[in-house]
């Protein structure tokens, strides 16, 4: 951990020191403009002063998201319709819903994938088609035809989760439970194992590192899938809704105050996945 702390903290410095300098850059003009008007002249530190507290700036100075991200958790009660706890309680909802569907429909599409030959020839090339289809374009199909037989509220969105999450299970698991070596196949043969023995003792063991490493991609997926599934629904809650108003009026400090704190979101629960591995890998005597 310590050996990783300065790299980290030199690259987070060096991305401040960019957007700063990207905050000058992009809202120089708006600057320039009011000072002609005003007859006033721009020094370089008037200028950089007034780039970095515009109030609807193109690209806002990061401590301008962060003190909006700091008034709108720590300041708002997090029942406020106006807090990113509550809306983002509200996008994690959809997130878990559909993270927890689309990791069941995955393993057990690439349980049938590894052990039934005409799944494997017939579902896993559909399986990598439905991923060329753009989530933007099949998301408003699914709220129209989800609606269209009374499903609406959470469901839609964790379905939209559900499609973004499901693939990369099923190929990590895939991967996973076709990892094992022919002789470690062959040994439990020796064994008389039947294949529900050498599944549960041999392949899921074996496929324990993949499935985790897919669940992360999944979960981050699902976190985009739910946030995606609140822009075609005109959600009022969710990061979602929250992306879309700060859009609609301008508000560049909302919207980006917004993508850090789902950004924020999904490191948490990407590290909790990673915890988990972790102390489930050492508990079966595996490596991390």
């Amino acid at each position: 951990m310590r050996h990783s702390f300065w790299p980290v903290m030199t690259v987070l410095g060096l991305l401040l020191a960019i957007w700063y300098a990207a905050a000058i850059w992009l809202n120089a003009d708006w600057t320039y403009d009011k000072a002609t008007r005003s007859g006033e002249v721009v020094t370089t530190t008037s200028l950089i002063a007034d780039t970095w507290a515009q109030k609807k700036p193109k690209l806002p100075a990061p401590h301008q998201v962060a003190v909006e991200i700091w008034e709108t958790t720590v300041l708002k009660k997090v029942s406020s319709k106006r807090s990113l706890v509550y809306h983002s309680w509200v996008t994690l909802s959809a997130t878990l819903l559909g993270f927890g569907m689309g990791t069941l429909l995955g393993t057990l599409l690439a349980v049938g994938i590894v052990f039934n030959r005409t799944m494997d020839m017939s579902v896993m090339p559909w399986v990598i088609a439905s991923q060329t289809i753009p989530i933007l374009a099949i998301a408003p199909m699914i709220i129209v035809v989800l609606n269209a037989v009374g499903i609406s509220g959470l469901l839609p969105k964790a379905m939209i989760s559900m499609y973004l999450s499901f693939f990369p299970v099923v190929v990590g698991m895939v991967k996973g439970l076709r990892s094992p070596d022919q002789i470690q196949l062959d040994q439990m043969k020796t064994w008389y194992a039947s294949a529900s023995q050498t599944f549960w003792k041999l392949r899921l063991p074996a496929s324990m590192p993949y499935f985790f490493t897919s669940l992360k991609i999944a979960m981050a997926a699902s976190l985009v899938g739910a946030i995606v599934g609140e822009l075609p629904t005109g959600a009022v809650a969710g990061l979602g809704a929250r992306l879309l108003a700060g859009s609609y009026y301008g508000q560049t400090i909302q919207i980006w105050s917004a993508l850090i704190m789902a950004a924020a979101l999904a490191a948490a629960l990407v590290g909790i996945i990673g915890l988990i591995q972790r102390i489930t890998l050492k508990r079966m005597g595996m490596a991390p």
